[in-house]
């Protein structure tokens, strides 16, 4: 279980093809407590740490995590969030977030509004009942709060202040990019429960 409160950026250093998936070895100077078999989630993705050293460690993604994540589209430099898993007496400053990410979505725009910025992506297909008004999202494991829905336009807008403009990679992200997408699990129970 995480948050959503990114703890810091990495970045990978490595990327290995393998047999049903591939390998990431991140290379993060800002936590060095690992240990093997942590979760940690990358980009809003649950992953087991394989192996650590000092400054870095590794991951594996199946063929599961790469058809639902734009991790397939990350490569050897690009920076991706951390942030280890809650632990049990930990404060819950975000949402509830699982790391069990649900598809991927595009930034159809980035405007600055005063000091803080309105990121603007599309509704993800098949998820967009999901998103409300209000609403917690995590967007490439970021906890946010959805300011507004445009149904008509396929699109939905977060407010980003500057701290997590600055402290996590939505800084680099811009219109066309990539983000992983979990919708509130919550709402995802509401609805199963609903259908019985």
């Amino acid at each position: 279980m995480f948050t959503g409160i990114v703890e810091t950026t990495g970045r990978v250093g490595a990327v290995t093809e393998d047999e049903g998936g591939r390998r990431l070895r991140v290379e993060c100077d800002a936590v060095d407590s690992f240990s093997h078999g942590q979760s940690v989630a990358v980009d809003g993705v649950c992953l087991t740490v394989e192996s650590h050293g000092e400054g870095w460690f590794s991951v594996f993604l199946a063929t599961e995590t790469l058809e639902r994540s734009a991790l397939g589209a990350r490569s050897a430099g690009d920076a991706v969030n951390l942030e280890r898993a809650l632990p049990a007496d930990g404060r819950l400053d975000g949402h509830l977030v699982q790391g069990h990410v649900d598809t991927v979505t595009d930034v159809v725009g980035v405007e600055a509004v005063g000091d803080d910025y309105r990121y603007t992506f599309a509704l993800p297909p098949g998820h967009e009942q999901y998103v409300a008004e209000k609403g917690s999202i995590a967007l490439d494991g970021v906890s946010l709060t959805v300011a507004a829905v445009d149904d008509e336009a396929g699109t939905f807008d977060v407010a980003v202040i500057p701290t997590t403009r600055a402290e996590t990679t939505l800084g680099e992200r811009g219109p066309g990019d990539a983000v992983n997408v979990e919708v509130d699990v919550v709402a995802k129970y509401v609805e199963r429960l609903d259908a019985y």
